[in-house]
């Protein structure tokens, strides 16, 4: 099987673990809400952590993290093309859009986004057909209800297989659109309806979330459970962050989404030379 991910013109090696890069340009997601709203500063943000080693770059404009509020399209688009069109012509990485809306995904793809990552996996009305339209390669994720109401009390019968059938099922839906499995990965959710022990029990077992083959995409960077395990703030998580990753990279992720690239970057080859 092929390890390339077909991304519009461009494609990535997924063949050893690579590192997403965050930048959210929003006022009040829950790590680095709010310091990235002016272009400029998130340019030069962006800027730097492909330096640092990220091969992805995520552009979120809603925040999606516990009890946040939804936006509307027109506000998500604000905030998140005059990064995008800066960056575009100044970066050879992957360019991520972090968003459930149609209208979002096409403007971005327009503005030469490469992947759309969805949290709601392609559910909204319209989003399928948007994101097979575009060409580009898609994330789909688990999430368990919505993110005003997901972490009140998340309750699973077996959640590596419920994850696991959803996003068969959420594959099956883009194979039916159109998409490619070359343009497809899949997001197990970590922290997204889920308690502290699910997402223990889906690192554990990360494994055997394989659906046909298709990569995985690990996202535990600076989230709640790293805090619950640590005792920390939410921007003194960078060591339990790097170790969360490794242990993806070890069971099986081949896309880590973090904040910390530069130490992600040289925790993974420290790994990779150990092998």
């Amino acid at each position: 099987m092929s390890t390339l991910l077909r991304c519009g013109g461009r494609s990535l090696d997924w063949a050893s673990p690579t590192v997403m890069g965050v930048i959210n340009v929003t006022p009040d997601s829950f790590s680095d809400g709010g310091r990235y709203l002016d272009p400029e500063q998130a340019l030069a943000r962006a800027l730097a952590i492909e330096a640092e080693g990220a091969a992805i770059i995520d552009l979120g404009g809603e925040s999606t993290r516990p009890g946040a509020a939804p936006v509307t399209a027109q506000e998500e688009l604000q905030r998140v093309l005059p990064l995008l069109e800066r960056l575009r012509p100044r970066t050879r990485a992957i360019l991520s859009i972090d968003t459930s809306k149609p209208e979002v995904m096409r403007a971005a793809a327009a503005a030469g986004t490469d992947l759309i990552n969805d949290v709601y996996a392609l559910r909204a009305p319209g989003a399928l057909e948007a994101a097979a339209e575009s060409g580009c390669a898609v994330c789909l994720m688990h999430m368990r209800g919505e993110p005003r109401t997901m972490q009140r009390a998340p309750c699973y019968a077996d959640v590596v297989g419920e994850v696991r059938a959803f996003l068969a099922e959420r594959l099956d839906a883009c194979r039916a659109a159109g998409i490619a499995d070359a343009r497809i990965v899949l997001d197990p959710g970590f922290g997204f309806g889920k308690s502290l022990e699910h997402n223990l029990a889906l690192l554990r077992r990360l494994r055997e979330i394989d659906v046909d083959g298709l990569p995985i995409l690990a996202g535990l960077s600076r989230k709640a459970s790293i805090g619950a395990l640590t005792g920390k703030s939410p921007g003194e998580r960078v060591y339990g962050s790097v170790a969360a990753a490794l242990i993806a990279a070890q069971r099986g992720a081949n896309i880590l989404r973090v904040h910390d690239v530069a130490a992600t970057v040289d925790a993974l080859k420290v790994l990779a030379a150990v092998g």
